[in-house]
């Protein structure tokens, strides 16, 4: 079947079988891997993109649901001339990150919190970022920059 919809701004048509997963289309068809597949069953998180400016786990959203959507990837996050997304930044000043594997959804499912919580405390980014599961961190680097990046995204 025909799926239409945005990804980082740019128009896609794209042909998907109805079981087709986003994350699928995403990595397999427009080359877009900073998308990852973690757990294939919701629980991870790295998978997590932006659809119409809220963070969803793009391995439980079939191609199809995103229909007339508008979806962002961590490629799509940054600045056209490069420049990183203020979240991108806290998150490496911050040093958010070990491996590096959950990164990228860490960092939208950031995003699409400090848009809807711009002042959460410590306690609530923790529990806002329940369904992202960092395995190296312990969360406290993370937390760090979840709290300065929304302390820039609200500048």
């Amino acid at each position: 079947m025909q799926v239409q919809f945005k990804v980082n701004g740019k128009a896609k048509n794209v042909d998907a079988p109805p079981n087709t997963f986003l994350v699928q289309v995403l990595r397999e068809q427009l080359k877009m891997t900073g998308t990852h597949v973690g757990c294939d069953t919701a629980q991870c998180g790295a998978c997590t993109v932006l659809m119409n400016g809220r963070a969803v786990k793009s391995c439980n959203i079939l191609a199809a649901q995103a229909e007339g959507a508008d979806i962002t990837t961590i490629e799509g996050l940054a600045a056209a001339d490069g420049t990183m997304h203020p979240m991108q930044a806290a998150f490496k000043e911050c040093h958010g990150l070990q491996c590096g594997f959950c990164t990228t959804g860490m960092v939208m499912s950031a995003v699409d919190l400090c848009k809807h919580h711009p002042k959460a405390s410590e306690g609530e980014i923790r529990e806002l970022l329940e369904g992202n599961i960092c395995r190296c961190t312990g969360y406290q680097n993370i937390v760090k920059a979840v709290q300065q990046g929304a302390v820039a995204m609200a500048a």
